[in-house]
């Protein structure tokens, strides 16, 4: 597993750990930490998320060597 596998995965797991605290919560910790959803940061956060999880659908169709 490559450096950019690890960041990927790392910035799905906050998406779902941020997604868990909306909908279990009501509350939104990537806004609360940043200033809203709305600000600058908040979105970039958000859209760094979303990049990851795109590039996590990649480790789904990989091949991989079976190591014995």
């Amino acid at each position: 597993m490559n450096i950019i596998d690890r960041i990927a995965l790392i910035l799905t797991i906050i998406g779902g750990i941020n997604w868990g605290c909306i909908g279990i919560f009501k509350f939104d910790i990537v806004a609360w930490i940043f200033g809203g959803q709305d600000a600058v940061l908040s979105r970039i956060i958000y859209t760094l998320v979303c990049l990851g999880a795109i590039w996590c659908i990649s480790l789904l169709f990989r091949n991989r060597a079976i190591e014995e």
